[in-house]
């Protein structure tokens, strides 16, 4: 009974390869066909600059000095907060406000290695549902099939996102749009 369950998360999970969200910003992964798209015409952080869903982390990446690690050879695999994720932490966060906790937070969203939507099956495969990978920040996001078919990461706080976008292409890896920004706990 398992096994049939976990078969048919992957199924729904692979169903979802030519498929990305309506908006980035809903919290449910509500897809329409994916475009095709032309090769990566630069790094990944030109790929967030580009993508058309992540104007503020663009802007943190460069604030945190995040820059030039990522315009490095990589590959790297980013988890990227959309801008509506962003907007909605709340105003008095000091994550907005201290360098230092913003960097840190977005080095959890930052993974080494390239795991584009078909090496994430693959691992959820392998983990029979479950794939843990490690942060350039030294801590870990764990991801699954929830239980309504999206792809949720959570991380060491409680913190969850769900993946809207997939796929956008960097020379130097891949970035996967998030609703939600993991904000370490202090």
């Amino acid at each position: 009974m398992k096994k049939v369950m976990l078969s048919a998360a992957f199924a729904a999970l692979i169903s979802l390869t030519t498929a990305q969200a309506q908006t980035a910003d809903s919290t449910q992964a509500n897809t329409t066909a994916q475009p095709t798209q032309a090769a990566p015409a630069g790094d990944v952080t030109q790929a967030i600059g580009a993508s058309g869903y992540n104007a503020s982390l663009a802007t943190a990446i460069k604030t945190t000095g995040l820059e030039e690690t990522l315009k490095g050879a990589g590959p790297f695999t980013v988890f990227a907060p959309s801008d509506q994720a962003f907007a909605s932490v709340p105003a008095g966060d000091s994550l907005l406000t201290q360098q230092p906790k913003l960097t840190a937070a977005l080095k959890n969203h930052i993974v080494s290695g390239k795991y584009t939507k078909d090496d994430i099956i693959k691992a959820l495969t392998a983990g029979k549902g479950v794939a843990t990978l490690n942060t350039i920040e030294g801590g870990t996001v764990t991801l699954k099939v929830n239980e309504n078919k999206n792809l949720e990461l959570s991380d060491a706080f409680g913190n969850k996102a769900l993946v809207t976008v997939f796929d956008v292409e960097g020379t130097n890896g891949t970035v996967h749009v998030i609703n939600n920004v993991l904000i370490p706990k202090q």
